[in-house]
């Protein structure tokens, strides 16, 4: 993997998913405000079934976790266990991950991760600032932000994955292309 961890592409190089890592959201939440993030946290399960909004992530890669530096030693633990208990989406028992932990769906657990032991990888540019594919479009301004984020180098720094942005749009183009003279040569 080179020091990769990357989305699923058609070398295998990096694969997150064959490594055993989950989609994450990177943040740095200042330690006054975990406990309010926890709350926010629990209440995007569906309010109507208390899991993923979208049923269609499934694997090991879309497990329910979270981390903070410590893990269950972390200062502020106390207040997600709080909030795992006391949320209107359900109560989810917390878990200490091993990595490679198995799915979630349907089992009220969040795995919880010492970021020291398990620390965050960044995606590549496709997985920046997309839209939420269950509602509506955030629009353009949202999702131009993944240029200026990138030129800028700041936050968001290229990850050396096969499959790039520009690799999966033409490699997309490529198969609708493939699609259509298919779908031409059989109505002719």
């Amino acid at each position: 993997s080179k020091g990769r961890v990357c989305y699923h592409n058609l070398q295998f190089a990096g694969d997150y998913g064959r490594m055993g890592h989950a989609e994450v959201v990177g943040m740095t939440i200042p330690e006054s405000k975990i406990g309010d993030f926890a709350k926010i946290y629990f209440n995007l399960f569906d309010p109507d079934n208390g899991d993923r909004v979208d049923p269609g992530d499934k694997g090991r890669e879309y497990r329910y976790l979270l981390g903070l530096p410590g893990g269950d030693q972390h200062p502020k633990f106390d207040s997600i266990v709080e909030a795992a208990k006391n949320n209107p989406t359900g109560k989810k028992l917390l878990v200490k991950g091993k990595g490679s932990d198995p799915d979630t769906f349907k089992k009220n657990i969040v795995y919880y991760y010492d970021t020291n032991q398990f620390p965050f990888y960044q995606a590549e540019k496709y997985h920046q600032f997309h839209n939420d594919f269950r509602g509506p479009p955030y629009g353009q301004d949202y999702n131009q932000l993944v240029d200026l984020e990138f030129s800028g180098g700041k936050i968001l720094k290229t990850t050396g994955c096969p499959d790039s942005f520009d690799e999966q749009t033409k490699l997309r183009t490529k198969i609708k292309q493939f699609k259509q003279t298919k779908s031409n040569n059989q109505s002719s």
